[in-house]
């Protein structure tokens, strides 16, 4: 589908002109600018383009919803108006850095590393709500269907071999982004990850129940050969080491024996350093986060799934939402499951509801449309287009959402429902869920959908919104 021109035009001229424009960039929904002077932006001339489905700036960006697909070609079409040059996220992401306090570059550095993988756990999830099909009792008989049927065992075994690939060699896709965010060379980090899954040490997953744990001798030293399955913090702490010592390496080395010392001595030091110190007390640390994370909720459930239920579509606003992927990947690998990311999912649903009944609400046709499709893509785990597209403008819609998000939460909480992985949101979301909590879930579904909508459509009516 062809966009109008002029609209682009218009787009540049609202955010202060090309003049204003440091960098430009886009992601799957999004324009994202490092702009001179924010100030300069016309927000109400803005979102009254026909393209632009909201705007809002977050960690010194300002970024612009036009919708999956549709951003591509006005990006390209902004870049032949202003003869800007085409820049990378890098780039965009290079020009904000100097802005930020600690926290924001904290959250920021951990979206950056988990945001590339994720499609990766995506598709594992996926698979892995395949499998559950097949393999879990009482979904389509009262046994499983590899039961019923055991011609369908081998096609089960092989899909969950597929999809717990993603997992079983999560340190090194952590390593291959980590290293490359850090500035090492993308290689070294997913040998660093393998090196410490490797098949010689004792897995994470038996040190629980092992009768003995094997170690080296270093010159007197006991260093325990323990592997890293499913672990986060080890990797992300020894991924910065060795780029950083990558790096420091390549301006002292000789360009004519780099490929001799550089990558043998970064990965040996970090190797070294990774099972004698970073390993031990980062795995240690990461321990008493999960413990404190699962005894707050098991402390009262209802309570946290209140909290984090309602606070997730807020930190979306600012971002910190990254901060919680690390968290939901190391409650998997601890305690075989995640309570938080059923949350996230609901929380999708939540927001795609309170736009859907704007639609009802409003009278005005453009906000019909965006709400209508905006509504779609929370459904399917994308919220931006309807959180700032739509809820955000109407703030009893986004406050509807909140609350339905938070009722939900601690509905499910309550329950313990679990998910196997993370990455499918919205609606699908029910294939990460153990079969065993399907029906808790469903029924924090129909929360999510009905309290939104319901309050942002007696609400809306009760104002006669005119949006």
């Amino acid at each position: 589908m062809a966009i109008d021109k002029k609209e682009v035009s218009e787009i540049v001229e609202a955010i202060g002109g090309k003049d204003n424009i440091n960098k430009a960039t886009h992601c799957v929904t999004r324009l994202r600018f490092a702009l001179a002077d924010e100030d300069k932006v016309d927000k109400e001339k803005l979102e009254s383009i026909g393209l632009v489905k909201g705007s809002f700036s977050a960690n010194n960006q300002f970024q612009v919803v036009i919708g999956q697909g549709t951003v591509d070609k006005v990006y390209d079409e902004m870049v032949n108006q202003t003869g800007i040059g085409e820049a990378s996220k890098d780039d965009v992401k290079q020009a904000t850095e100097d802005k930020m306090n600690p926290l924001q570059w904290a959250v920021k550095v951990l979206a950056d590393i988990f945001i590339p993988i994720l499609p990766a756990i995506v598709t594992a999830g996926l698979l892995l709500g395949i499998n559950n099909l097949l393999t879990g009792e009482g979904i389509f008989f009262e046994q499983a269907v590899v039961e019923a049927y055991p011609q369908w065992s081998g096609l089960a075994g092989m899909i969950a071999t597929i999809a717990n690939t993603a997992f079983t060699f999560l340190p090194a896709l952590v390593g291959w982004s980590a290293v490359n965010r850090f500035g090492g060379s993308p290689l070294l980090g997913i040998v660093l990850g393998l090196i410490l899954v490797h098949p010689d040490l004792l897995s994470a997953y038996s040190v629980a129940t092992a009768e003995e744990i094997p170690t080296w001798n270093l010159f007197g030293l006991d260093v325990q050969q323990v592997g890293y399955q499913g672990q986060v913090l080890p990797v992300l702490v020894a991924s910065y080491i060795l780029a950083k010592m990558e790096r420091y390496l390549r301006n002292k080395v000789p360009d004519s024996i780099q490929m001799l010392v550089v990558a043998p001595v970064a990965l040996l030091v970090t190797g070294l350093l990774s099972f004698i110190v970073i390993g031990p007390v980062t795995f240690t640390i990461a321990n008493w986060i999960t413990s404190a994370i699962v005894g707050i909720f098991n402390f009262s459930p209802i309570l946290g799934g209140l909290v984090y239920g309602g606070l997730y579509g807020p930190l979306v606003i600012t971002g910190m939402h990254h901060l919680f992927l690390a968290v939901d990947l190391q409650l998997i690998s601890s305690i075989d499951g995640t309570f938080l990311w059923p949350m996230v999912a609901l929380s999708n649903i939540a927001q795609g509801s309170a736009a859907l009944a704007m639609m009802f609400v409003t009278k005005r046709e453009q906000t019909k449309g965006l709400a209508f499709t905006s509504a779609i893509s929370a459904y399917l785990g994308v919220t931006e287009p309807a959180m700032f597209g739509v809820n955000l403008n109407y703030r009893f819609a986004f406050l509807s959402a909140i609350l339905g998000s938070a009722l939900a939460g601690a509905w499910i909480s309550f329950r313990g429902v679990l998910a196997a992985s993370i990455g499918i949101g919205g609606l699908p979301a029910f294939l990460s869920i153990f079969a065993e909590h399907w029906v808790s879930f469903f029924i924090g579904m129909a929360i999510a959908v009905a309290v939104p909508f319901v309050l942002t459509f007696i609400i809306g009516k009760s104002k006669r919104q005119e949006a």
